[in-house]
């Protein structure tokens, strides 16, 4: 089993599970810390939910710094992992996390919900406002009491303040609603994304 066949079946299932909600964007590779980290597949509609994958050739190792990351980032996440690492995984993550088991069949991968997701119970206001862009955040600020003394900050200055301007909840609701408006994004090269702010709290994997 390849991390190809686990993608494939993963992305075939939210995309029949979505196929007639066209407010649900789904991502592969999707960008979080400056592009420097990449959840493996995203779906982002009223909730933002990481999907990361480890299939049986793939290793955990990077698992706990993952979670690390993604913790502080998505509304939802969940694991999908082949079955031979499904119970060393489980002691990796936290009980919040979903689970999806992925296991060899004759006619591919088949796909096992083991647990489902619950809401991220710590959501970290200034990793979402990381999540966008310097011209991003200063349309945000400006429907949120304007922008005056920020039209010539950067990135990070304007993360900051978003995070302690808007409730959580809007603030969500606004960086969701902007990556699903931009045009073309994951196609915008590295410059572009460096346009985000970047976190010096945590270094990424």
């Amino acid at each position: 089993m390849r991390d190809a066949d686990v993608r494939s079946a993963i992305c075939d299932h939210l995309v029949g599970l979505h196929s007639n909600d066209r407010d649900t964007m789904i991502i592969e590779e999707m960008g979080i810390w400056a592009g420097a980290v990449r959840v493996d597949v995203a779906v982002i509609n009223g909730e933002m939910h990481g999907f990361e994958l480890k299939s049986a050739k793939d290793t955990l190792q990077r698992l706990p710094a993952q979670r690390v990351l993604y913790d502080r980032v998505f509304d939802r996440v969940t694991l999908v992992v082949a079955d031979k690492h499904q119970a060393k995984a489980m002691s990796l993550i936290p009980d919040w996390w979903g689970v999806i088991t992925a296991a060899d069949a004759s006619d591919g991968v088949v796909l096992s919900t083991y647990r489902e997701s619950s809401l991220n119970p710590a959501i970290d206001p200034l990793q979402v406002a990381r999540l966008l862009w310097r011209e991003e955040a200063i349309d945000c600020l400006a429907r949120w009491g304007g922008t005056k003394g920020f039209k010539s900050a950067g990135s990070e200055k304007l993360a900051q303040e978003l995070s302690q301007r808007l409730p959580i909840a809007d603030l969500c609701s606004e960086v969701r609603s902007v990556l699903k408006q931009r045009p073309n994004w994951l196609r915008q090269v590295l410059s572009d994304e460096r346009k985000m702010a970047i976190s010096v709290d945590l270094h990424p994997l």
